[in-house]
């Protein structure tokens, strides 16, 4: 009994801080009265239908928490060996994807999208998920690599691919460079370091004009080439269309851009796998459970925390210079605070450390509002609404377990609730 009215007394709460949210934007309505003014009246009714299904909504979710039973770690385990079968089936999707019959270049296109935020999302995984150490301000590495693009490229005429590694250098050069002040910062005090940072960095492209563009940004970036052909409409001579002997279709680019992204995402899945078994890999992880266990066993925590900015920013660079090279186009618009949070929501969605668990939470994150647009205002209640259902259903993540680098006598996963344990 005592439960039921805890319950209800919270759930009424929550009703009534809903009902001081809501009633500005839903209890009033502006509209014409009299003599063409401005007429303010109140819209009682559907007040109260919001705060009712909030009440209801929480009650609901209290009472579920109440009854539901955690899931053993076997199933758990179970759920994470599936990822054999599932990572390779959606590779062999993403590589056949452009070369279905009858599809549609805006779906290829959206899968450029989601690819960079796959990409974005594991760079960030290494400085998150492997090192945990929290990280508000990846956009600034982003910004970095698309900036430094389209600064070579329209200053020195320099193509993609030559500028491809240069981005990436820079971008690292820039995270160690933030990784020095917050060696001994962690938790929250890290994250709002790294915050400034990315807003130090958006205010800077932003004011330097003269080198940047400032909010005009920079236009006429070139997209790349394939052996030096390039993808132009007009075909001819030194085109694709025109080497090979087709007709000029905005497919044939679009289909060029998702393989480059796609080939920039698998190189960096591949690196982070490798290195998580390399001793740098292992030392990200004793960083992420215990810093001062790190410490004890000698490891160098100062290196440790270098490379993992280093390396996600790397990665964040190559995204930033294909995403300049895409558009053709940057302006500090692109890298606002809000790309940095849905990294960081893709990494937390996806499971913390979890590269199958990114790639789901980009398709969910990107997918799912890109394809709701026919529902206009309504597409982001309802993505919202959904992120807060799957992140009360699972807390922590798509795939909450973990499978540790080194194991004594039999492999096996490690539930998400047991990490800092490291029971395995």
């Amino acid at each position: 009994m005592r439960r039921v009215q805890a319950d209800l007394h919270d759930a009424a709460m929550v009703a009534f801080f809903a009902l001081l949210i809501f009633g500005p934007f839903l209890g009033l309505r502006l509209g014409d009265g009299d003599a063409n003014n401005l007429d303010l009246t109140g819209t009682p009714a559907r007040l109260a239908w919001a705060v009712g299904l909030t009440f209801l909504a929480r009650l609901g979710m209290l009472q579920w928490q109440h009854f539901r039973r955690p899931v053993p770690v076997r199933v758990a385990s179970a759920v994470a060996r599936s990822g054999r079968y599932v990572a390779p089936a959606l590779l062999v999707f993403a590589v056949a994807m452009p070369l279905l019959p009858g599809i549609a270049n805006a779906y290829v296109d959206l899968g450029v999208l989601i690819m960079t935020y796959v990409m974005l999302g594991w760079g960030l995984n290494i400085v998150v998920g492997l090192a945990g150490l929290l990280d508000l301000g990846y956009v600034a590495f982003y910004a970095v690599g698309a900036y430094s693009f389209g600064l070579l490229s329209t200053n020195f005429g320099l193509g993609f691919w030559e500028c491809l590694p240069l981005a990436g250098i820079l971008a690292a050069s820039w995270g160690v460079f933030l990784g020095f002040p917050v060696l001994r910062l962690r938790g929250d005090y890290l994250a709002i370091v790294t915050l400034a940072f990315g807003e130090i960095i958006r205010l800077v492209i932003t004011n330097w004009v003269s080198l940047t563009g400032g909010p005009n940004g920079i236009t006429e970036i070139p997209h790349p080439s394939l052996f030096g052909l390039t993808f132009s409409m007009a075909g001819g001579p030194g085109t694709f269309a025109g080497f090979f002997g087709l007709d000029p279709h905005p497919e044939q680019r679009t289909a060029f851009l998702y393989y480059i992204i796609l080939a920039l995402a698998l190189l960096t899945n591949w690196v982070t796998l490798r290195l998580r078994k390399q001793p740098l890999g292992r030392a990200w992880e004793a960083l992420r459970e215990d810093e001062i266990a790190c410490r004890s066993l000698g490891i160098n925590v100062r290196n440790t925390k270098l490379t993992a900015f280093a390396i996600g920013a790397m990665f964040g660079g190559f995204a930033g210079c294909f995403f300049a090279t895409r558009d053709g186009f940057i302006s500090p618009d692109s890298f606002t605070f809000i790309e940095s949070a849905t990294v960081l929501a893709i990494v937390v969605l996806g499971g913390s450390g979890s590269q199958l668990g990114v790639v789901l939470a980009a398709c969910v994150m990107i997918g799912i509002p890109a394809l709701l647009q026919s529902l206009q205002i309504y597409r982001m209640l309802i993505f919202g609404l959904a992120l807060v259902v799957i992140m009360i259903v699972r807390p922590r993540g798509f795939i909450s377990t973990r499978r540790p680098t080194v194991w004594l006598h039999k492999a096996r996963e490690i539930g998400a609730e047991l990490a800092t344990h490291g029971p395995g």
